[in-house]
């Protein structure tokens, strides 16, 4: 079911590394991918749950990184290769708002994780839940809450409401 999800967890990731890269050389770079590979693959399976979620998303699109450029400045950076940079439209943005708001919010990043593995915490999201101190200085602005937070404050009432759904609506 979550094969389907992987143009979108890739482009997803990768905008967001980019938006906020590493700094430190290459060993930086894949710790900074790996913790945001994990927060987007986490975001995407909150998003996408079901089989009929997934596919309804490749039938209508994940939406692109248009107004995530905009919001970050980085819409006006140059000209711009169409068939270099088609990747963004798999950008999902709820999911990248959703993911920043994992990476900055060590609590919400382990209801997260709990939603998803029903009570237990999966080893392959060790860099999200618990990074060491090498992953946080490789994640500095990938995990700084004030850098994110615009992105991460698009949708964080909607992560909120999905990792709550014992809160019914009451009339």
């Amino acid at each position: 079911m979550h094969a389907d999800l992987s143009p979108v967890i890739a482009a997803t990731a990768q905008w967001l590394t980019r938006a906020y890269p590493a700094s430190g050389g290459a060993l930086a770079c894949a710790l900074s991918e790996a913790q945001a590979r994990q927060a987007v693959t986490v975001a995407a399976r909150l998003r996408y749950p079901t089989a009929m979620d997934v596919g309804l998303m490749g039938v209508s699109g994940p939406g692109g990184s248009a107004r995530l450029d905009w919001i970050t400045g980085a819409d006006g950076a140059g000209s711009v290769d169409v068939e270099e940079e088609a990747w963004r439209s798999w950008v999902d943005e709820v999911v990248v708002s959703w993911a920043a708001c994992l990476l900055t919010d060590p609590e919400l990043a382990a209801r997260a994780v709990a939603a998803l593995a029903e009570g237990g915490t999966p080893v392959e999201f060790r860099r999200l839940l618990t990074p060491d101190d090498r992953d946080r200085r490789a994640a500095a602005l990938l995990r700084h809450p004030d850098l994110v937070a615009p992105v991460a404050e698009l949708h964080h009432a909607a992560l909120v409401a999905r990792l709550d759904p014992g809160q019914a609506l009451v009339a």
